[in-house]
């Protein structure tokens, strides 16, 4: 499953409620650094279907959600668990940070 988007309206369910970890990208199309890392969110999504959803916010679109949860720069990035900020991270990271950064999170075999 790719990477997909959510709203404000659809985020308690798709985020908050749901049952795996959540990586949230708090992004906007104008960011060239979001758009830098949008492969490997993409690519890390694919990767870890089952055990790790991929949700984007676009904050222009959704500005109460990025006001919510204090994003003040982006690309921010937020691993939500059982509803709560578990871990964050600011800017346009290598994959190879996101993958180590997102192992607590997902469950090996």
């Amino acid at each position: 499953m790719a990477t997909r988007s959510t709203t404000t309206f659809d985020f308690e369910t798709d985020v908050m409620q749901s049952k795996t970890p959540v990586l949230v990208d708090f992004w906007a199309p104008w960011c060239p650094p979001c758009r830098a890392i949008a492969p490997s969110l993409e690519e890390i999504s694919n990767e870890l279907e089952g055990k790790l959803q991929v949700i984007k916010v676009d904050i222009d679109e959704n500005p109460e959600l990025a006001e919510r949860f204090g994003v003040r720069s982006i690309p921010t990035l937020k691993v939500f668990v059982g509803g709560k900020v578990a871990k964050e991270m600011l800017g346009a990271l290598p994959k190879q940070v996101l993958q180590a950064q997102l192992a607590e999170f997902v469950q090996s075999e």
